[in-house]
């Protein structure tokens, strides 16, 4: 229970279908930083809003501190991520570890019948176990954020709010009459104030900020820069001014701390690798002649059609029917065969 509108109108959900529930909030950094944070998710304000909630609705509240846990497979790798010249989801990391891993463990050890979370997703029954599908709301559907959700974890996590609109969800809290009813949406990533990623990065991992050149594709030095962590693909910003074209970051390489512009058609490209898979469709894993599907690039773009093949070394190609803009190291590659999630893998 993150102490939102999602996680408690579930919570009171499961109280009222007659189930034993108990409402668990984690502690994810520092309780300093967390009181004084706004509109992120599992800061000090929402652990309170959780434990009136649970209190509201007659459940138990437990919070437990993954400060540690937390901060070592979701904090230092995106700032590892970042200083290997990707442009990490820490979201996804976050529910691959701390949440769907660790929280799991503890609802097996307390002998639960159910992980049930606030998620924007859906679970369904199919003839060879649980699959994983779509949110009914395209808005706030979050199955990018969950592909690495493993079969194991499927037959036991539920998700009640995919087949509700956000609207649904908050007159449901509403009828229950939730202290949490209006409370807005959170937006950033948690534990980086005021969007500020490059303070984070540097506070973890000093050198961050060691300046370097700005290139164009053929390694004529164009230009100086503070960081490549300030980059990622397909940015324009940042890069100075009195170019003949518009130029836009087409590589950030961290080995030469070197930044490698050039003109927008440089960013367009119909293939891409793929590295640590996980499988959600048939047969244990993906076939071996590959796969027909649906894939989406970034959290907000348009799904695109593409032809997956096993690679050699245990990686995978995906090759696009059309060509797409800006594909980013870092970010995940998430199959789709109609509403149903096939699996997913992170961008090298």
């Amino acid at each position: 229970m993150s102490g939102g509108v999602d996680s408690s109108t579930v919570a009171a959900m499961m109280q009222e279908q007659g189930y034993e529930t108990i409402g668990i909030t984690l502690q994810l950094y520092d309780m300093g930083n967390a009181l004084a944070k706004k509109n992120a998710c599992c800061a000090g304000q929402d652990i309170e809003d959780a434990r009136q909630v649970c209190e509201k609705i007659g459940i138990p509240h437990y919070v437990l501190n993954y400060e540690s846990l937390f901060k070592q497979a979701v904090i230092e790798e995106f700032a590892d991520s970042y200083m290997r010249g990707e442009t990490p989801i820490p979201c996804v990391k976050c529910n691959q570890s701390v949440k769907f891993r660790d929280l799991f463990k503890v609802a097996k050890d307390l002998n639960a019948d159910a992980l049930v979370t606030g998620h924007y997703i859906r679970r369904k029954q199919g003839e060879n176990g649980a699959e994983l599908h779509n949110a009914i709301d395209a808005g706030k559907d979050q199955s990018y954020f969950l592909f690495a959700t493993t079969k194991e974890q499927l037959e036991f996590v539920h998700f009640p709010l995919g087949e509700l609109t956000k609207e649904e969800t908050r007159k449901e809290a509403e009828r229950f009459n939730l202290p949490v009813a209006e409370k807005p949406d959170s937006q950033d990533i948690c534990f980086v104030p005021n969007g500020n990623y490059a303070s984070v990065v540097q506070k973890i991992r000093p050198g961050a900020l060691d300046p370097g050149e700005i290139v164009d594709v053929n390694g004529k030095v164009i230009g100086k820069h503070d960081g490549i962590i300030n980059f990622t693909r397909g940015q324009r910003k940042g890069l100075g001014g009195g170019f003949e074209k518009p130029l836009y970051v087409i590589k950030v390489d961290p080995e030469t701390k070197r930044v490698i512009v050039g003109e927008e058609e440089d960013l367009f490209e119909q293939s891409l690798e793929v590295k640590e898979m996980n499988w959600l469709g048939e047969g244990g894993k993906m076939p071996e002649e590959g796969i027909e599907a649906e894939v989406r690039l970034r959290s907000l773009s348009q799904r695109k059609k593409a032809k997956i093949t096993p690679l050699p070394n245990g990686r995978y190609k995906v090759n696009l029917y059309e060509k797409e803009r800006a594909i980013t190291p870092g970010q995940a590659c998430v199959m789709y065969e109609g509403t149903r999630v096939l699996g997913g893998a992170w961008i090298v």
